[in-house]
Parts: structure tokens; C-alpha cells; sequence
């Protein structure tokens, strides 16, 4: 879930890809420099390597289901070129 007003930061990983179906709300989703907006019931596929953010700009929460698409599912492979919450 995104609250609204909320964001992910700006990310790509190294051995995994990523589909994210929206189950409520409308996702704001950046890939590369592309920009688009996926509605409830609409899906996205983020290929590895992919620079990628998602935000929520809406009036409600934005929930979500964050699919992998590898075999791979650890987190170590998160490279964060803008981080918001200031991870370690």
C-alpha cells in the first residue's frame, strides 16, 4: 500500500524483474523516462535492470500486488539512485 502523496524510491534491481497489478487507486509509474498511470484492474511489468518509481497522487490509498517474475527474491539486489527514506 501507498498512502496518498507517497512515493517509492527511485530504484532498479540487479537479478529481478517485477509485475505490479493495482487493486485499488491509480499508480503513478515511472520506467526510465517514461511516465504513465495504471488504474485499478491494470497491470505493469518492470524488466531487471529497469530504472523505476512508483508514487501515489491520489485522494486514496493505493494498494497493490507486487508480483516477482524471478527466481531471485531477495532485496540485496536494490540499487537506490534517489532515496527518499534515506535507507542504509
Amino acid at each position: 500500500m501507498v498512502r496518498p502523496g507517497g512515493t517509492l524510491s527511485l530504484q532498479r534491481h540487479l537479478h529481478r524483474a517485477a509485475h505490479w497489478v493495482v487493486v485499488r487507486g491509480t499508480a503513478e509509474v515511472t520506467m526510465g523516462t517514461e511516465t504513465r498511470h495504471v488504474h485499478e484492474n491494470e497491470s505493469v511489468y518492470i524488466p531487471i535492470g529497469t530504472v523505476h518509481r512508483l508514487a501515489n497522487h491520489g485522494k486514496i490509498p493505493l494498494e497493490l500486488i507486487e508480483g516477482p517474475t524471478e527466481s531471485y527474491l531477495g532485496e540485496d539486489d536494490i540499487i537506490r539512485l534517489e532515496d527518499v527514506y534515506r535507507h542504509l
